[in-house]
């Protein structure tokens, strides 16, 4: 099988841990007696979740396609968008440039950068981890990563941003002697800057929500430090190959640069790399609309995650404030009072913007993603009427 092909023998036998859902004790690589196939994540095979009819195509096909041409008018996206049921794709555009200088065009094989998007995968690897008994969610972060300076921080607190840490992007712009942006700036250099450089915190750790990619910069680390492999190595082994995203990866500087997509203002000027560009794990993951399309389905898969934990990661937790908006594990989402729930992560990076919808209730998939700087790609929410009771007012959002 594909999976076994080309594969380092640390990789392959971490694999065979990681995979499997069944996993109870924190045990070594070398414990595991387990074969490839049996720790695969457990899927349906293709074409096994409900056919969708032609009849229900026909009902919201052309309410697609007019929200489409009002959203993109003549085909000005630039970028991937695509709105599946059960895995069954009902509605896919490609469009614009992907390289404007060479000329070459978006396909649905072209990997563009999600932005935070990633977290969703960075979030699902972490909790492989957990799901395989080698980490616990309350977990103290400075049991991992020793010089974490923050003693209260836990795993769980990384996944729905209630660490109190600073952002990266912020504490390295405004002062040489935390950070000398000509250089650039890896994840092991946020933790040793938090470590050594005295960077307080913004809020008491697990007193509020505040979004911060810090929290996702220090959970690749604790990936490659369970793991002993690099992110993308990781990312690769545990998400990627078993998940058959073969259009997905992880942005590596000196492999990737002269190759990947690149992003656009919305005026159409190419935007360059700067010194935050080498940080991974809140973004740098290339991924296509039907590679995303793969992992949501296996996502909502049974046994792909213990059911106690899928459902913590369905589960709000910055609830300090009265409101709909609110974050689980590695997604956000928007709860009304109606017991309806929308579950969704946007992204934004250079002049890259990402949405990824996914209705579980409907099992519907949204997935929009351009790279050429507009809001129009966030849009994609309006869709989910159509699917189900989503009370959404898009009159107070405009």
């Amino acid at each position: 099988m594909i999976f076994l092909k080309k594969t380092k023998i640390p990789q392959l036998l971490f694999s065979m841990l990681v995979l499997s859902s069944c996993g109870q004790n924190k045990t070594t690589a070398t414990d595991t007696t387990q074969t490839v196939e049996d720790t695969l994540p457990k899927m349906k095979p293709l074409g096994a979740e409900p056919q969708v009819s032609q009849a229900y195509k026909n009902s919201v096909v052309g309410r697609i396609n007019h929200f489409y041409n009002k959203n993109w008018p003549n085909n000005t996206m630039n970028g991937s968008f695509l709105v599946a049921k059960n895995g069954q794709i009902l509605f896919e555009k490609y469009n614009g440039f992907a390289n404007k200088n060479e000329g070459t065009k978006i396909t649905p094989e072209t990997p563009v950068q999600i932005a935070s998007v990633s977290k969703v995968l960075t979030a699902t690897a972490v909790l492989k981890l957990v799901n395989a008994g080698k980490i616990d969610l309350d977990q103290k972060v400075n049991t991992i990563l020793k010089t974490f300076p923050y003693e209260e921080c836990t795993i769980r607190m990384l996944l729905d941003h209630r660490t109190g840490m600073r952002n990266y992007a912020y504490f390295t712009d405004r002062d040489k002697s935390i950070w000398d942006r000509h250089n650039q700036l890896t994840n092991k250099d946020i933790l040793n800057i938090l470590a050594t450089k005295d960077i307080g915190l913004e809020s008491r750790t697990g007193t509020r929500f505040s979004y911060c990619n810090t929290n996702y910069a220090m959970l690749a680390l604790i990936i490659e430090k369970i793991t002993g492999l690099s992110y993308k190595e990781a990312m690769s082994e545990m998400i990627f190959k078993p998940l058959g995203m073969t259009h997905t990866y992880v942005f590596d500087d000196d492999k990737d640069r002269k190759k990947i997509v690149p992003s656009y203002k919305g005026n159409g000027v190419e935007i360059g790399f700067d010194y935050l560009d080498n940080v991974y794990g809140d973004k740098n993951v290339f991924s296509t609309a039907r590679d995303l399309l793969k992992f949501d389905r296996a996502r909502q898969s049974p046994d792909f995650l213990k059911p106690e934990l899928l459902k913590q990661v369905y589960t709000g937790y910055s609830n300090e404030r009265k409101g709909t908006k609110n974050y689980g594990l590695g997604i956000r989402m928007i709860n009304w009072e109606t017991g309806q729930n929308f579950y969704f992560h946007n992204g934004w990076w250079h002049g890259n913007t990402s949405s990824y919808i996914t209705l579980m209730k409907e099992g519907v998939t949204i997935i929009a993603l351009s790279n050429k700087m507009t809001r129009n790609t966030y849009a994609v929410r309006k869709l989910a009427p159509i699917f189900g009771d989503y009370p959404f007012n898009f009159k107070d959002e405009e």
